[in-house]
């Protein structure tokens, strides 16, 4: 079969990450900087008699190609919305390139990924609000995913903030290969009222400026998983010891851990070392999506 299209699903990493209340409905208000890193998974779509899912690459293992994948959820949704507009079978083949419940989106990307490669080849007149609408109801990163640009990101995921002008940079992401359920951490929170995230500077300034303001900033829910899963201590410790470390914490509600460095080459030999380190870890470089 001939494709269609190709997408790929870049990895969200939270530089911060402030849990600031939780409303009657259950759900957390957070307050996150995310910015995208330039690797992830890959997403193809081809026409077919049925829609369907095909898994590949060095962590399809670790999911299910069945109706619960959120790539599968996501096609669903869009054909409920416009039934008119899709033919009728399309088969994606997602290449799961990323760890799985990890705290850098992941099956929040892929699924961002296949509504963009469904808006662009079929749904020429859905205006983007409408997309993310539907991108929210599949989950919170999704619509900051559907972007996949630096933002500021508040609310439940609904309000989304591009941030221009952002400083070129680097990333070094580093998982220990054990996935965390995000429900056990929100579950296991004893502190889900907590400051705001600080004006971002605008624009953000250098790098230098950037790790200044990252200072005075968090991620509310790295204590509780690092009580899950010490490890995470661990990787947070060696890497903010490699040079030329910025700052290092984890993402989202982890297992992984990033640093983040002024240059390609900082990050590359940082990850050379880890490699060594704890050579069982995935571990990878990459620089930051420019917006």
């Amino acid at each position: 079969m001939n494709a269609l299209g190709v997408e790929t699903a870049p990895a969200k990493v939270n530089l911060a990450l402030h849990v600031t209340g939780r409303q009657p409905d259950g759900f957390h208000r957070l307050e996150s900087l995310v910015v995208f890193a330039e690797v992830g998974d890959d997403l193809t779509m081809c026409e077919a008699k049925a829609d369907g899912l095909k898994l590949t690459g060095p962590f399809a293992a670790q999911i299910t190609p069945g109706q619960s994948n959120l790539v599968a959820r996501a096609v669903k949704a869009f054909r409920a919305r416009w039934p008119e507009v899709l033919p009728d079978g399309l088969e994606f083949t997602l290449t799961k390139n990323l760890p799985v419940s990890a705290g850098i989106g992941g099956g929040s990307a892929d699924a961002a990924a296949a509504l963009r490669l469904l808006a662009r080849h079929f749904g020429a007149n859905i205006e983007l609000s409408a997309l993310s609408e539907l991108a929210l109801d599949l989950g919170a990163d999704v619509p900051a995913c559907l972007l996949s640009e630096t933002c500021r990101v508040s609310g439940v995921g609904q309000n989304i903030e591009p941030v221009r002008d952002f400083p070129a940079c680097h990333l070094l992401l580093v998982n220990p290969l054990k996935p965390i359920a995000t429900a056990d951490i929100f579950r296991r929170l004893t502190s889900r009222d907590n400051p705001h995230l600080p004006p971002l500077p605008d624009p953000p300034g250098p790098i230098s400026m950037l790790g200044l303001w990252l200072q005075g900033t968090r991620n509310d829910l790295q204590q509780t998983a690092i009580e899950l899963l010490p490890e995470i201590a661990d990787l947070v410790a060696a890497l903010s010891a490699t040079p030329g470390s910025i700052i290092a914490r984890m993402s989202g509600s982890g297992a992984t851990v990033f640093s983040l460095y002024a240059s390609g080459a900082l990050a590359h030999q940082a990850a050379h070392d880890m490699r060594e380190k704890f050579p069982n870890f995935w571990v990878t470089a990459a620089p930051v999506l420019s917006g």
